[in-house]
């Protein structure tokens, strides 16, 4: 068992950063901000994403620690790395991937050219993993608990999730008026696998005792929910995994259904406010499941035994299996998508409209902008929150760029920068974040990038 833990631990520390797209978000040259808001004021007559490269985006990091403090080389025995990470975490530090691919993408106008109604749609896949740091069971598995008599260690440290899945996704975009821009998206999941073990509870102590050694008492409530994965994992499989995921992708997994919602309002012709609300949904999980559960009481006095090799003397190893057995189960379960709110306000100013602006149809008249954003995704436990100031520009009439500047529980001094360009028909754009951290990847607690291409054709508001 202690095994275990150790290796989870290390596992842990490889993970990432949440799924905030703070430079992407309302940055409307891009038609995958949609994607963010679709109610975002994007102005295209249609456009569609070059299959598999319109959008690739990944997310790196970890808020407790970094790379460098495991694995530099400086001298320092490995195990007292550990041990220096483990004791300045904390239960609340947590860790996230997610990786996002699109396998196409598409929108056009619809209607006539004074017509404000768009469709969006496509497909993409993404994968998602959040874990908090279980710091009492790291430390358990460490030094054991000879030397923390009378501590209560808490079971529900362990909170992790991981899932695979694919999106499709159809969204509608209207301009109620000139000052308000409404839109909505629905989706169909299908995860090509999940595992959830998010509601665990349960202590295990160890004190001193009257009538004999040691008294200790271990009380679990553990469950890890699967699906998706079993067969896999048999001995007598013989399938082709990449062919059965690649099924699972086009609604052979687990499906579920879930929506976006977003609006942009002009209070003024220069003043913005957005607001979105991204991935309300669930999956229902019946497909392959199988739920595994340590749950039970067990009271021991005397020397302290050894439960994870069956060593101890008499039936006490036995007595503990029966008092806290490892059941498997075959059960439905639902999960829900972290759902994440979007919201900004936005100032521009420098009216290009008499200078030597040729407008294209995708973005205001005016070549510079300040703004905020807010950020808040639901997790298991507390909500992540991010907030983010930023400068747009216009550079060129084919160039625009976004720079952030971000405040989240990963870093104080996380600067972005985005580019798009157009350069006929062609889109082309680049996210990056952490910038300041590039000349040392190893010692960065977040790193994120998006990229892609596509081909957007102008509205000109003119008949055709």
């Amino acid at each position: 068992m202690r095994k275990i833990i150790f290796l989870f631990v290390l596992f842990i520390s490889f993970k990432s950063i949440s799924q905030n797209k703070q430079i992407l978000y309302n940055f409307t040259s891009i038609p995958q901000s949609l994607m963010t808001n679709p109610g975002s004021d994007v102005k295209y007559k249609g456009y569609f994403g070059v299959p598999l490269l319109s959008g690739i985006s990944a997310n790196v990091g970890s808020s407790g620690f970094s790379a460098y403090d495991l694995f530099a080389n400086d001298g320092v025995d490995f195990n007292v790395k550990l041990r220096n990470v483990v004791f300045s975490t904390t239960r609340k530090d947590k860790a996230t991937i997610n990786e996002q691919i699109e396998l196409f993408n598409g929108g056009f106008k619809v209607g006539d050219w004074q017509s404000n109604s768009y469709i969006s749609f496509g497909m993409y896949q993404e994968f998602d993993f959040l874990s908090y740091m279980p710091k009492d069971l790291a430390i358990l598995a460490l030094d054991g608990n000879s030397n923390y008599l009378g501590k209560a260690f808490n079971l529900g440290d362990l909170n992790v999730k991981a899932e695979m899945l694919s999106v499709l996704h159809v969204g509608f975009h209207k301009n109620i008026n000139e000052n308000l821009i409404v839109g909505v998206r629905g989706k169909i999941y299908s995860s090509a696998f999940n595992a959830t073990s998010t509601k665990n509870s349960g202590y295990i102590y160890t004190i001193p005792s009257n009538n004999g050694i040691y008294e200790q008492v271990i009380s679990s409530n553990l469950e890890l929910n699967t699906s998706g994965i079993s067969k896999y994992t048999e001995k007598d499989y013989s399938g082709d995994i990449v062919k059965d995921i690649t099924k699972k992708a086009f609604f052979g997994g687990d499906l579920g259904l879930g929506f976006d919602a977003g609006l942009t309002y002009y209070p003024k012709k220069n003043i913005q406010f957005t607001a979105s609300i991204v991935d309300v949904g669930f999956i229902k999980h019946s497909k392959d499941v199988e739920t595994f559960t340590y749950k039970g009481y067990y009271k021991y006095e005397g020397i302290t035994p050894k439960f994870a090799n069956g060593s101890s003397s008499g039936n006490i190893y036995q007595e503990f299996k029966d008092a806290i057995p490892l059941d498997t189960l075959y059960a439905k379960y639902t999960t829900w998508r972290p759902a994440k709110f979007n919201s900004s306000v936005q100032y521009s100013f420098d009216d290009a409209r008499s200078k030597d602006c040729n407008c294209d149809g995708t973005e205001s008249e005016y070549k510079n902008a300040v703004g905020a954003q807010l950020f808040i995704m639901s997790t298991p436990r507390t909500p992540f929150m991010a907030f983010t100031t930023y400068y747009r520009r216009r550079i060129l009439n084919s160039l625009q760029m976004k720079a952030t500047y971000t405040l989240d529980s990963y870093s104080y001094k996380n600067i972005g920068l985005g580019l798009s360009g157009q350069f006929g028909k062609l889109n082309l754009y680049v996210l990056a974040d952490n910038l300041l951290e590039y000349h040392d990847l190893a010692k960065a607690n977040s790193i994120s990038f998006q990229f892609g291409l596509n081909i957007i054709f102008k509205d000109s508001n003119e008949p055709y």
